[in-house]
């Protein structure tokens, strides 16, 4: 999780592993919501661990 961090400069909202029944997309149905709530939320795949993760972009805080 700190890698994608730092690679992409986002913030991870939430995980969601991969082996969901067929037919369920729980990680971009959980983004779909973020997204109407005006979070520029996207679903991305953490091959390491098997898992989508739902992420915003980072914020600097300079």
């Amino acid at each position: 999780m700190l890698e994608v961090s730092a690679a992409m400069s986002a913030k991870v909202l939430e995980r969601f592993p991969a082996g969901a029944p067929r037919g369920s997309w729980p990680a971009e149905e959980y983004a779909a919501q973020r997204r109407a709530q005006g979070e520029p939320a996207t679903v991305v795949m953490d091959l390491k661990s098997d898992a989508f993760l739902v992420v915003v972009p980072g914020r600097d805080e300079d």
